[in-house]
């Protein structure tokens, strides 16, 4: 994964969560729930972004045409909609879920490209 998290200024990373928890916390504790992390960990939030950054490569991966064939890419992103389905009786629900990650990262990037 390349993500921002990964690889750029930590306090830039910061201070764009915390914005985006201004206006996204429900979003976040939805989202916690849905895959089964507790929001009693500390840096909770952290994981959920990363969550939905990840899930965001593993979306940008299924809509390119071209044919992957990085494994442990394919595994990861199979693991991430087991944990986003786990539970769920049907499509409508898993989707919601996968909604609100790919909207927290596609936010998430926006917020930090601005600063």
């Amino acid at each position: 994964m390349t993500s921002i998290l990964d690889s750029q200024d930590n306090a830039k990373m910061k201070k764009s969560l915390d914005m985006l928890l201004i206006d996204r916390s429900n979003e976040f504790h939805e989202l916690a729930r849905a895959i089964g992390y507790s929001t009693s960990y500390n840096n909770w939030e952290e994981f959920i972004l990363r969550f939905c950054l990840e899930f965001d490569d593993c979306f940008q991966m299924w809509s390119d045409k071209v044919n992957h064939e990085d494994h442990h890419k394919i595994h990861k992103c199979m693991t991430i909609m087991n944990q986003i389905g786990h539970g769920r009786s049907n499509i409508t629900q898993v989707t919601k879920i996968q909604n609100i990650a790919y909207r927290i990262a596609k936010d998430f990037n926006v917020m930090y490209d601005r600063l």
